[in-house]
Formats: structure tokens, C-alpha cells, sequence
């Protein structure tokens, strides 16, 4: 129930807005309140904060619109809100959705009239609900609603040169992936967080699965992370609290700083619909709505385009101008708002006429807002610059007057020329990086402070560490996750004693033997755009130290380290926006080709994520492909911690958990192997650790396709993270000796190697860890850019000699491996022999550089 605040309460806070205080919610709920003399104070104030926005972009006294149309692909929807007039039954439909010609119909004659987007709305995933949208999308060869989405806005891309718009309601990370590239912008209202309206019956949400608060915010954050320009808002009326109002703006400005993606918010208030089960709902008052635009624009600042529906507020253009609002959003001179057919948009002469009323010129714009048409990558995709830049003014962002023309839509052409410095593998240990940071580190990574709010506290690690220990020694399977977090508090007498008890389980899984494989790395690229925060690899392609190989570079390296004895290439790049789609397979193709006995250890999740969203294959097919290019096996990297909740401190647009999981046991039903990996001591705690070793070895029991589990410290020199503040400088030695031990302790039936990384790890260290359940110490490696990028100091490669010089003191046998830990042929072992492990192009001149 709402209460009015005192008067005392709302003098208060208008003196913050009035002063440009940070507001709190409960000050920002008080505000919701203002009628009157006080209404016309807040909007006065919400007014002068939207000015100044405006005037830092350059466009002072300008409200935008988009001249779109409307094309509602199907309007059958597995939710069931109160309000909806949209949402329909199959039967009152003459097909379950828009055929191709109509889209383009509608789609054409848009463009003639000089529209220039292409709303899409829809309702959610209809096939789970109605077997007739099942039927007939299988009738039509699409997969799922968004394949047709997908398919339809290339159509429209190519056909028209509208720029797609879409609506599809609640999206996954994945299908961000897969429209990105196809739709310059999209959207979905977040509405309310109330979660009152979704849980209880007869509220405006209950049985609308879509509708969940909590599903909802992440989408908004998966849209962040995936660096879509998102449009969202709140919609008031229909039975939240103001409170409810208060905290739904805060939740969508945590989103907005924390990951930049949102460019407008929409302030919508609901109007009661004939034939709904809210028609006899009040419609929600104007003067209300102008109060929530007001909050909306004080809480969210300057930076944020705030959006009222100019077909839902009768007469008051001039009481929506003064809230503070910057933009009408989309308006239609050939199509009804499907959404609220009742309320048609008004002309856009009237629109403008009513604006400069005002004292404001009306300005067209794209889909896509002009900040991020000006930034261009990462927010828009290299496949839709040329539809972009056709209909954008190229110094200001806004719409040019210009009637849109198609033009093709295709994979990039380009990708495998070489580029940039191609050198870095070798001179990342002479001459070194360029500079600590890229000059975009304050924006790129999202808001470091908002950053901060999210990252994790550990809890105090208690237990009985002798009986961990003892259960760890007699019966490591029944060892409980809270016994393994006590384990990891061993310090002195106790960590020795937890060390031997690895150990002892070492040498009862795989014998004595240390074993490496000869091997080289291949980045072949580091330009991404992910914006991974601990990431000190990744550049933009205009960074100096950004390079790209092209296919003749990927196969000579593989030759040379044929050559040199190697028995893997070990291929891995960033996420450049310009690879073509097949890129992956061209790759694999290109080293079998020139090498046809190399085993190709390739492609992380990430990467396999990356190219199935771009050539729109499943996981399960685009691994199919991969084997068939070439692809023996995959690294299991991107895992980093495998909880999400520190994967989105540490990592921007990275792959969430459960689609790493995914990838991984997809590739082992295929028959690819893949590695497992951990990167810690950074955001984590050592709770997570456990939780995601029990992870790692869930997935083992259930398929049995990992060889290996590697353990990668943190490496913090360069790590945007580290250098924010926020990330520490890496594990201790006794954590790392702890947590070798326990990987070994808890995988010891269902993993049998483990693997440290001599890249992270001094020499002194990698014994002591040899000597606590470690068995294997990686490859040569030949060219190890991207921890040298990060700062590590132990170098590029090791040979054979330096490698068996860092285990003799151990007293055991080292042998060389394959990837499958079989054993190398004579050739094989000969021609590592002859190169001691390292081929002559990498090797340094002169010494590795000093930190």
C-alpha cells in the first residue's frame, strides 16, 4: 500500500533534485508523490538535467523520433497478461504468423514513405504454447520463433534497407548472439520488479512465465554484456506500488552504468483495453506519468535518452517535454500501434508542430540511438555498418533525409588478410606491449564503480581440518564440499600434510612420470570485443599492438612446429568482428592441410559459441562441422570461475555458465575431448573454487570427455581489472599449492591429470606444486602471448632442457607426451629432440625483458 510522504519529506527531496544530489529510493518514491506546485518544481528540475544532457552531445533543443513501421510478426504468445489486446488465440488468426511477402509488403511501402525501422513485435515463444505456431514453423524449416526473426530481418535488411528493430520478448544470452548481427537495436520492457504481480493471482503478470522480474533484468544484463543498444522501461498503472516504480527505474539505471547498453527508457503508462481482464482498471493519470518521466530522467541522468509514447497522452505533449523527456521513439505514418490499436500515433507533422510548441525542434534518428551509431564497434556489428551508415549523418548519428534502399546483408569477406603486429608472439619478451592499458579503459569495461558494488566477500573458513584431511586421505569421493573448503585454510605442518595426501593419490591415479607435450600456440588473432575485464590480450583493430594472421600464417606456424618435433597446435583468438563466419573451420582446414598428422587442439566455448551464432548452426552442428574441418579436440577455457556471479565482475560479454556447460557436453557427445580449466584469485573466494571443481567433475562422471583439469592462477600486472582496483594481485604460493592439492583431491577417480601452468607459475613453485598432486606441466608452447600480455614473467616458450631442469630436482621421470597423454612416435620424439622442443623462429636473441 502506498503511503503520501509529509510535506517535509517531499521538500527535502526537491532540494536534492533541485541541487543535482544523487537521489536514494526511498527519496526517489517521495518525488512519485509531487502534484501541484510541487509537480511543476520536480519537472522544472528533470527539465534543466535533460538540457545538459543534450547540450553535451550537441544537440540542444532537440527531441528525437524514429519514422518506422510496425510489423507484428505473429501475435500468439505463451504469456497471459492482464492488460494485453495483442496477444491472441490461433483461431482469431488467419495464419500463425506473417508470411515473408507480407513482412516485405509492409516492410516496402514503409520505405517508400521514408521509414527507416523495422519494429518487429511479437509475442514470446508462441511454439511453446500453441502446436499451431509448432506446425508451422517446421512447416516453414525454422527452428524456433527467433530463426524466423532472424531470417525475416535479413529479408528486410536486404530487400528494404529498413533497419530491424526487435521485440521478441525474453531473450537468452545465446539469442543475443544470434540477432545481434541482423538488428542494429532491441528491446524489451522491463515493466515492473514488482514481484507481487507476477506471484499472485488475478495480478497483471500471474501465469506469464515471460513476465518474472527477475528473468526479465537478465535479459537486460545479458543485452549489456552482449553490447546490444537495448531499449527497455517501466509501465505504470497496473497495480504496482510507487515504491514498486521507485525501485524498477534504480534496477534499470544499475543495469545502464554497470554495462552501458541501454539507450533509452521508455515511460509508458498503461490505458485500460476492451476485452482484457483489466479493462475495468483506471487508466493511469497523466500527471502521474509526468512525475515517474521526472524521477526517471533525475535518477537516471543526463547520459540516458527517456522516451513518452506520444499516442497515450492525449493533449500533454507540453507536460511530458517539461518531465524531460528527449524522444517521441518510434512513430508510424503507414502502421497502427498493434500494441494499443486504439490509440493511433499522430501525424509527424503534428508531432512536430506540437513539439516546437515546446521550444523544441523535432529530429528524426535511427533505431539505433546516435551515441552508439558514432561509437560503432562493439555496439554495432560489422555485417549492418553499410545499412548503418547509408541512412545515418555521419557527424551527428541522427537520420538523414533519405529514402532507405536495400542493400546485401552478408558475412564479412575480409578477416584473414595479415595485420597489425603480427611480430608480438616474439616480441612480447624484447621490446614488450605498447602500453599497460588501452585508451578506452575507462568506458569500455562498463562502470568500474558500479563494478565494485557486485564483487564477492568471502566468508570465514572454518572446520575440522584434521578430519578433512583424514577424509581426504581414506575416502577422497565422500569428501564433503565444506570438508574441501576447510582444506583450503591449510597453512604450514597442515598444508604439507594436505599435500602429501595428494600426492599419495597422484601417484596411485597416473605413477611418477611428469609429463609435457611439444606444442605451439597460435593466437591468430587478439582483436576483441568482448570486453573481458581481466583481459590484458584483447585489442580494438586500431590498437598498436592489435594484429590478425591470415590462413597462410596459421599453417606456416603449424609447419614450423611440425617441424620442430610438435605433435598439437594449440589455436585460440579474440572475438574480431571481422572473421568470417566459416573462420573457425578455414582455420582447421588450413593446419590439416599443411599438416595433416597435427592434432588440432582448438577453439574455446567462446569461440564455439561465436561461430555457431554466426553461421546460425546449433552448438551440436557447429561442432559436427568443426571435427569434420579438422578439430581433434578443444581447450576448456573461458571457464574462468563457472559461477555467475563472478563471471559478470570479471568478464563483460563472456559466455554465461550454463552455456559453457553446454558447449563442453555437446562437444563430448560428438566424440571431441576437450580440457577443463580454472582461473582464480582475482574477484573469487575459495567457496567457489570448490563449487566449481564439483562442477568439473559432474560433467566428468556424466560423459568422461575431459583429459586434463589446469589450474591458472591469475596473472594481475595488466589485467584491466587489477588496474581498476578491484581485482587482487593473484593467489599466494600457499593457495596455490592448496588448491592443486585439493583439484587433485576431489577429481581423483573421475580426472586423472592434473596440470599446472608453468606460464603463471615460477619454477620454484611449479615443484612445489609437482610435489602435491600435480602431474603434468602443459606443453613448450613455442609462442605464449596472452599471459605475457597480462605481465607474466616467466616467458614464451620452455625447451626441453629448461623444462626437464625445472623437474630433476624433483627426482622424477619426465616424459614427453601426446595430446591424448599416449605417447609420440620415434619421428615424433626425434624431431622434438633435435629442436629441444622449440622451433628457431621464436627462440630470443637476447634477454627476456625485466620487469
Amino acid at each position: 500500500m502506498d503511503v503520501n510522504p509529509t510535506d517535509a519529506a517531499l521538500r527535502r527531496a526537491l532540494a536534492r533534485a533541485r541541487d543535482g544530489k544523487a537521489l536514494d529510493v526511498t527519496e526517489a518514491t517521495v518525488l512519485l508523490h509531487a502534484r501541484g506546485t510541487d509537480l511543476d518544481r520536480l519537472l522544472e528540475y528533470a527539465g534543466r538535467v535533460r538540457d545538459a544532457g543534450l547540450a553535451s552531445v550537441g544537440r540542444q533543443g532537440v527531441v528525437t523520433y524514429s519514422r518506422k513501421v510496425f510489423i507484428p510478426l505473429t501475435r500468439l504468445c505463451r504469456d497471459r497478461c492482464g492488460y494485453c489486446t495483442f496477444a491472441t488465440a490461433p483461431g482469431k488468426l488467419p495464419a500463425a504468423f506473417l508470411s515473408p511477402d507480407e513482412v516485405l509488403e509492409i516492410a516496402r511501402q514503409g520505405a517508400a514513405m521514408g521509414c527507416k525501422e523495422a519494429l518487429f513485435t511479437l509475442g514470446d515463444r508462441p511454439e511453446d504454447r500453441w502446436h499451431q505456431a509448432r506446425e508451422w514453423l517446421d512447416a516453414h524449416g525454422y527452428d524456433d520463433t527467433l530463426s524466423y526473426v532472424r531470417a525475416m530481418s535479413i529479408r528486410v535488411l536486404e530487400e528494404t534497407g529498413l533497419l530491424p528493430h526487435l521485440n521478441p520478448g525474453v531473450m537468452t544470452w545465446q539469442d543475443l548472439q544470434r540477432l545481434k548481427p541482423v538488428a542494429p537495436s532491441m528491446g524489451m520492457m522491463l515493466e515492473t520488479t514488482s514481484r507481487r504481480l507476477f506471484e499472485e493471482k488475478g495480478q497483471a503478470h500471474y501465469g506469464s512465465p515471460d513476465k518474472d522480474p527477475a528473468v526479465r533484468l537478465r535479459v537486460l544484463e545479458d543485452a549489456g554484456r552482449s553490447n546490444v543498444p537495448f531499449t527497455t522501461g517501466v509501465l505504470i498503472g497496473i497495480g504496482e506500488t510507487v515504491a514498486d516504480r521507485a525501485e524498477s527505474i534504480f534496477a534499470i539505471r544499475r543495469v545502464a552504468r554497470e554495462y552501458g547498453g541501454v539507450q533509452e527508457v521508455i515511460v509508458q503508462n498503461f490505458r485500460a483495453k476492451p476485452d482484457t481482464a483489466m479493462r475495468g482498471m483506471p487508466d493511469a493519470d497523466l500527471h502521474e506519468l509526468a512525475a515517474t518521466i521526472a524521477v526517471t530522467r533525475l535518477v537516471l541522468g543526463t547520459k540516458m535518452r527517456v522516451q513518452a509514447p506520444p499516442n497515450l497522452i492525449g493533449d500533454e505533449y507540453d507536460l511530458m517535454i517539461r518531465a524531460g523527456i528527449d524522444d517521441w521513439g518510434g512513430v508510424s505514418p503507414l502502421t497502427p500501434d498493434h500494441v494499443n490499436p486504439e490509440r493511433p500515433w499522430p501525424q509527424i507533422e503534428e508531432l512536430a508542430t506540437r513539439t516546437a510548441a515546446a521550444g523544441f525542434t523535432l529530429k528524426e534518428r535511427l533505431t539505433i540511438y546516435p551515441e552508439y551509431v558514432l561509437a560503432g564497434e562493439p555496439w554495432l556489428d560489422p555485417r549492418l555498418y553499410g545499412h548503418v551508415a547509408a541512412l545515418a549523418d555521419p557527424e551527428t548519428g541522427l537520420a538523414l533525409d533519405t529514402v532507405p534502399v536495400g542493400r546485401p546483408w552478408q558475412e564479412p569477406d575480409g578477416g584473414f588478410t595479415s595485420a597489425g603486429r603480427t611480430d608480438l608472439h616474439v616480441e612480447v619478451d624484447t621490446t614488450g606491449r605498447s602500453q599497460d592499458r588501452r585508451d578506452d579503459f575507462d568506458n569500455v569495461y562498463g562502470d568500474w564503480d558500479a563494478l565494485r558494488e557486485r564483487v564477492p566477500t568471502a566468508s570465514a573458513i572454518g572446520g575440522d581440518l584434521r578430519e578433512a584431511l583424514r577424509r581426504a586421505a581414506s575416502d577422497p569421493a565422500r569428501l564433503t564440499d565444506a570438508q574441501a573448503l576447510t582444506l583450503l585454510s591449510a597453512d604450514g605442518a597442515d598444508l604439507e600434510e594436505l599435500c602429501r595426501v595428494a600426492d599419495d593419490l597422484r601417484r596411485e591415479a597416473v605413477g611418477d612420470e611428469v609429463t609435457y607435450v611439444v606444442n605451439r600456440n597460435i593466437n591468430f588473432t587478439n582483436v576483441c570485443y568482448t570486453g573481458c575485464r581481466f583481459c590484458a590480450f584483447a585489442q580494438r583493430r586500431t590498437d598498436a599492438d592489435a594484429f590478425t594472421l591470415s590462413l597462410d600464417q596459421v599453417a606456416d606456424r603449424a609447419a614450423e612446429a611440425w617441424q620442430a618435433g610438435a605433435t598439437e597446435v594449440c589455436m585460440q583468438g579474440g572475438i574480431h568482428p571481422d572473421l568470417p563466419g566459416t573462420a573457425y573451420f578455414d582455420i582447421a582446414r588450413a593446419v590439416k592441410q599443411r599438416c595433416p598428422e597435427m592434432h588440432v587442439h582448438a577453439f574455446s566455448p567462446m569461440e564455439v559459441i561465436n561461430g555457431a551464432s554466426r553461421t546460425d548452426l546449433s552448438i551440436h552442428d557447429w561442432l559436427v562441422g568443426a571435427k569434420e574441418a579438422g578439430v581433434d579436440s578443444l581447450p576448456g577455457t573461458a571457464a574462468e570461475i563457472l559461477d555467475d556471479d563472478v563471471r559478470w565482475v570479471l568478464t563483460k560479454g563472456k559466455l554465461p555458465t550454463k552455456e559453457w556447460v553446454e558447449v563442453i557436453t555437446t562437444a563430448h557427445r560428438v566424440g571431441v575431448p576437450t580440457t577443463s580449466t580454472m582461473m582464480y584469485g582475482h574477484v573469487d573466494t575459495p567457496a567457489h573454487w570448490v563449487a566449481h571443481i564439483r562442477l568439473i567433475r559432474n560433467i566428468q562422471e556424466e560423459t568422461g570427455g575431459f583429459s586434463e583439469f589446469v589450474l591458472l592462477p591469475f596473472v594481475h600486472h595488466s589485467a584491466p581489472i587489477y588496474l581498476a582496483g578491484i581485482a587482487r594481485p593473484g593467489p599466494t604460493a600457499r593457495e596455490n599449492r592448496a588448491v592443486h592439492a585439493l583439484a587433485r583431491i576431489m577429481l581423483h577417480g573421475a580426472i586423472d591429470n592434473i596440470q599446472c601452468s608453468w606460464v603463471k607459475l615460477q619454477d620454484d613453485l611449479c615443484r612445489a606444486v609437482l610435489s602435491g598432486g600435480v602431474n603434468d606441466l602443459g606443453g613448450t608452447l613455442m609462442e605464449e602471448t596472452i599471459s605475457r600480455m597480462a605481465g607474466s614473467e616467466n616467458g614464451s616458450y620452455k625447451t626441453i632442457t629448461e623444462i626437464a631442469a625445472m623437474v630433476e630436482p624433483t627426482g622424477r621421470p619426465l616424459r614427453q607426451r601426446t595430446t591424448g597423454y599416449g605417447v609420440p612416435s620415434e619421428e615424433r620424439a626425434a624431431a622434438a629432440k633435435a629442436s629441444d622442443g622449440v622451433c628457431g623462429s621464436v627462440r630470443r636473441t637476447i634477454p627476456l625483458l625485466a620487469r
